[in-house]
């Protein structure tokens, strides 16, 4: 899928180039250099619907699929104050760009794992602004993303190593306590409509 905006050549040209590298360390850091110097360059404009927010869930568009190098392109809008829980990217590279806004990304370490019940420590989290990128390469994959505005959106820009679609989502066993347990179920990924 490709979609037609201003800049999608340019944009499509830059990941090809970053993604042929084949090494997953060098492919993630010439993307995230790519992803800010992409953000930044004002003929690349992103198509509008990425602005609009979806009240009940963070919207993800599809933006592009390689079909020589297998690599996706995810816009998500984050309306005020929507996040996800703490989840993987069943094993797969991605880079993170914000487009617009500010978006608060925790990294989580796993502490513990017990047949199905997972325990994870705060490994640090970031206030990450327009035009910055961060990767994640398993297995330090584990995350939560949270637009922390009251409202504003944000936007930003996800590349994945293939089509994501599926991840693993993790929930506390006991909301009370529970020693910090958490349960690891497979949620299906669908994306929102492209206008």
């Amino acid at each position: 899928m490709t979609l037609d905006f201003p800049g999608a050549d340019k944009l499509v040209a830059s990941l090809d180039a970053a993604v042929a590298l084949g090494d997953d360390r060098a492919v993630t850091d010439a993307l995230r250099k790519s992803l800010c110097e992409l953000i930044c360059d004002e003929e690349v404009r992103l198509p509008a619907c990425v602005l609009e927010p979806i009240s009940d869930h963070y919207a993800r568009r599809e933006l592009y699929t390689s079909p020589e190098h297998g690599y996706s392109v995810i816009a998500m809008t984050w309306g005020p104050g929507q996040g996800t829980k703490i989840h993987d990217h069943s094993g797969m590279w991605c880079v993170e760009g914000v487009w617009r806004g500010r978006l608060e990304i925790t990294q989580y370490e796993l502490a513990e794992r017990d047949d199905v019940r997972y325990r994870f420590v705060p490994a640090g989290t970031i206030e990450a602004g327009t035009g910055s990128a961060g990767s994640l390469i398993p297995p330090h994959e584990y995350h939560t993303i949270r637009n922390p505005s009251d409202k504003a959106i944000a936007v930003s820009l996800h590349v994945y190593q293939r089509t994501m679609v599926r991840c693993g989502i993790f929930t506390p066993e006991d909301e009370a306590g529970g020693g910090g347990w958490q349960r690891r179920g497979e949620r299906l990924l669908g994306t929102d409509q492209v206008n």
